[in-house]
């Protein structure tokens, strides 16, 4: 789907190792039978540096299966209600509605994406339902525009990932208009955690105006698609 106006993170991988690459993304070798099937490939993400990254994400994406869907998330997990009471602490977010907001997962890595240029390092995430990557640095072109074209968000943080862990989440309001106005140097995010929002700061490295609404748009395909229309 296309981006929301706000954006709820899970983080469901957090990988401090100084560079992960393209193959512990998603391993190849045994793989190589489900190039066809992405659904298939995505089954293996991580599978080599985090078992348990595959169920956690698709338990997020049928959240947002469901938000999609018009369901009451806040009445089908109880900790999202939770989670959006404390995003409603949040001084100008008062008002924040579900509706409004796209629910996904997110990894952090230090460094990710070394290595080969395969483009399954990024679609494996995308189809298990990642919104974003939070991130040092992407450890090659190549690879972040991978994460773009599939329509996810190449965030990098300020400072070190101290504030957040795996299964925390992490509240980006206003992103759409964030990438629709071009303003990428200090992004307010919110963890949410301890039944309190602590604010981080990201940012997003310098996007073309077409990279921009790629992300907006929610993938290269719906993008081309569109202006196709």
């Amino acid at each position: 789907p296309a981006l929301q106006e706000n954006i709820l993170l899970k983080v469901c991988s957090k990988i401090l190792d100084e560079v992960t690459t393209t193959d512990e993304l998603i391993p190849s070798g045994e793989t190589a039978s489900y190039r066809s099937n992405p659904l298939g490939l995505a089954e293996f993400t991580l599978a080599r540096r985090d078992p348990a990254y595959v169920g956690k994400a698709k338990a997020v994406d049928a959240l947002e299966i469901a938000r999609g869907k018009g369901e009451n998330v806040e009445m089908l997990e109880p900790a999202i209600a939770e989670v959006f009471r404390v995003i409603r602490t949040i001084p100008g977010q008062e008002e924040t509605q579900v509706a409004q907001t796209e629910i996904g997962s997110t990894i952090y890595a230090n460094r990710p994406g070394d290595g080969s240029a395969r483009e399954q390092a990024a679609s494996c995430q995308r189809v298990i339902g990642a919104l974003a990557n939070i991130t040092q640095d992407y450890a090659t072109r190549r690879y972040r525009s991978n994460v773009i074209n599939w329509g996810m968000i190449p965030f990098h943080l300020q400072g070190e990932p101290n504030a957040f862990d795996v299964d925390d989440y992490i509240y980006v309001p206003g992103i759409g208009t964030v990438l629709r106005e071009n303003k990428l140097g200090d992004i307010s995010a919110y963890v949410i955690k301890n039944g309190k929002a602590e604010r981080i700061s990201l940012y997003i490295k310098e996007l073309t105006a077409e990279e921009r609404e790629i992300i907006l748009a929610g993938s290269l395909i719906n993008f081309n698609r569109d202006r196709l229309a």
